[in-house]
């Protein structure tokens, strides 16, 4: 009994990779698997947490060296999509200026992406509102207004 219901999750998620990997493309379809810069940054210099329309909420942490970003990641409580915007978005954020920080936006997030399905472009917006929000925590804190 053990090995038919084994045989038939395999069969299962099988089927849902080969989906996502229709709808998303191969490069999503892997980052959805293993999303890169996925955590908690202990001493950030900016953590931003925005909780979507659809109720996923995302944080967002960065650390700069000098006047561009050293380094960025995120975490999630919601869906792969989610995840793989958050993901594409930290690593969008790698090396950028304050300014070049400040453009990017979610038709940005979804153009680096390609071509992910409509119902969650919502999710590039969410992942380029949380690193906004992580940037002008960033900048609060340089000006010393933080309210943690």
């Amino acid at each position: 009994m053990s090995d038919t219901l084994d045989d038939w999750a395999k069969r299962l998620q099988s089927e849902i990779d080969e989906q996502t990997r229709a709808e998303y493309g191969e490069a999503a379809f892997q980052r959805w698997q293993n999303p890169l810069y996925m955590g908690v940054m202990k001493n950030a210099d900016g953590h931003g947490r925005v909780t979507g329309s659809c109720g996923d909420t995302m944080e967002m942490f960065l650390k700069f060296d000098q006047a561009r970003v050293a380094k960025a990641s995120f975490t999630t409580d919601g869906c792969g999509a989610s995840a793989v915007c958050g993901s594409y978005a930290a690593e969008m954020a790698v090396g950028c200026t304050i300014e070049e920080l400040m453009a990017l936006t979610g038709e940005k997030v979804l153009a680096r992406l390609g071509d992910i399905p409509e119902e969650d472009h919502h999710c590039a917006f969410l992942a380029a509102a949380t690193l906004q929000a992580a940037l002008e925590d960033c900048l609060a804190a340089r000006i010393g207004v933080r309210h943690r």
